[in-house]
C-alpha cells in the first residue's frame, strides 16, 4: 500500500509545500479542484519533486472537453516524467450546468465516452493512427500535423476514475486504469457495492482486477488529547454531513438504513445552516465512516478499514492538526 496526501493550501507555496511532504515520507501528492486549478499545482509539484506520484484528485471531467482533458494529461505526463495520474470526477448536475455552464446529461455513459475519447486522442498522438472517434456525446475526427504533440517516451498517463453508484463505479472498471473511492464510504458499502461493480466493468472489458489501482482516500479522525479529539470529530461529523446531504450520495445512507437524515440535512444545506449540520451525525454514522482513534491507534484501525482494498491510501481529515501528529501517523502505518 501506497501513502498519499493531499496538497492544497495556499498555492504560491506548493513547491514548498511538495517538498516539505515528499521528505515527511509520503508516496504520492494528489491535487483537487475546489479554488484553484489542480493542473497548475501538479505543474508546480512536478518541478519541485521527482519520485513521486502527482495526480488530480479529482479534475472535474465534465467542466471541460476530451481534448482539453487531452491536452492537459499528455504534457504533464511529459512534464512529471511519467509520474501524472489524470484523476477524474463528474461533480453534481448544479454544479456542471450553474457552475461551469456544461451540459449534464446519462453521466455514467457520458464518462465512459469521454475516457474512451481521450484515449483514442492520445493513440493518435503517441501512435500516428488516424483520429476517428464519433460516439453520442463527442466527436473528435480533425487532427492536422499542427496541432498534433510530438510524441514523447513517457506516454500518455492513466486514468484514474472516481465513483460512489453503482454505473459510474462499473464505467471505472471498464475503461479507467484506477478508481478513487469516496471519502463518503464505509466499510459494508465497499464489499457489498463498490468491489463488485468494479469487477463486473473489468469483466465487462475483458479484465481481472490484476493491475488494477484502487485509491482509498478515507476520514481519520484523531488527536492526542481529549480537547484535539473533540475538535477532530466536530469537524468531521461537519464533512460527512455535507456529502450526506447530497442527493447523488444517498445509495451509501440507503444501505445503512440512515437516509431519513437526507431530507433534514439538505433542508439546512439551502438555508446555509452549514454549522448544525454535523449535530446531526451520530456516534454510529461517524464510527462507520471514518476511523476514530488516537495516533498510535489510527494504524490498525486504517488497515482493517482498506487494507485488503485499497492499493493507495490518503488521509482525509477536515480539521486543522499539527504536523506533528501526522508524522506519527504515518511512520506507524509504514
Amino acid at each position: 500500500m501506497k501513502i498519499d496526501t493531499s496538497l492544497g493550501g495556499d498555492i504560491t507555496h506548493t513547491k514548498e509545500t511538495a517538498q516539505s511532504l515528499v521528505a515527511a515520507g509520503y508516496d504520492g501528492l494528489w491535487m483537487g479542484e475546489t479554488s484553484h486549478d489542480p493542473f497548475m499545482q501538479c505543474l508546480q509539484a512536478a518541478e519541485a519533486t521527482t519520485d513521486v506520484t502527482i495526480g488530480t484528485s479529482i479534475a472535474i471531467a465534465f467542466a471541460r472537453t476530451p481534448m482539453t482533458l487531452a491536452n492537459l494529461g499528455y504534457d504533464l505526463a511529459q512534464y512529471s516524467e511519467g509520474r501524472f495520474v489524470l484523476g477524474l470526477g463528474s461533480q453534481v448536475k448544479a454544479h456542471i450546468e450553474r457552475r461551469f455552464s456544461m451540459p449534464w446529461s446519462h453521466p455514467a455513459a457520458r464518462m465512459r465516452e469521454l475516457i474512451l475519447a481521450v484515449k483514442a486522442i492520445w493513440t493518435a498522438w503517441q501512435d500516428g493512427t488516424k483520429l476517428d472517434f464519433a460516439g453520442e456525446f463527442y466527436t473528435h475526427t480533425l487532427m492536422t500535423p499542427f496541432f498534433t504533440p510530438t510524441p514523447h517516451p513517457f506516454g500518455p498517463p492513466p486514468i484514474y476514475l472516481a465513483g460512489v453508484g453503482e454505473r459510474m463505479t462499473e464505467v471505472a472498471g471498464e475503461v479507467a486504469d484506477g478508481f478513487f473511492t469516496h471519502p463518503f464510504t464505509t466499510r459494508r458499502y465497499l464489499d457489498e457495492v463498490t468491489r463488485p461493480a468494479l469487477a463486473r466493468g473489468r469483466a465487462r472489458a475483458g479484465l481481472t482486477m490484476d493491475g488494477f489501482t484502487i485509491c482509498g482516500p478515507s476520514f481519520v479522525t484523531t488527536g492526542r488529547d481529549e480537547v484535539e479529539l473533540a475538535a477532530a470529530v466536530a469537524g468531521t461529523k461537519k464533512q460527512i454531513a455535507f456529502y450526506a446531504s447530497t442527493p447523488a450520495y444517498r445509495p451509501v445512507l440507503d444501505r445503512h438504513g440512515w437516509a431519513d437524515v437526507q431530507p433534514e440535512l439538505s433542508s439546512l444545506a439551502r438555508a446555509g445552516r452549514w454549522d448544525e449540520m454535523g449535530a446531526l451525525i451520530d456516534g454510529d454514522m461517524l464510527e462507520a465512516f471514518s476511523v476514530v482513534a488516537l495516533p498510535d491507534e489510527v494504524a490498525p484501525a486504517l488497515k482493517a478499514k482498506l487494507g485488503d482494498i485499497a492499493t493507495r491510501v490518503t488521509f482525509y481529515t477536515p480539521y486543522e492538526a499539527e504536523p506533528a501528529l501526522w508524522a506519527t501517523v504515518l511512520t506507524a502505518l509504514r
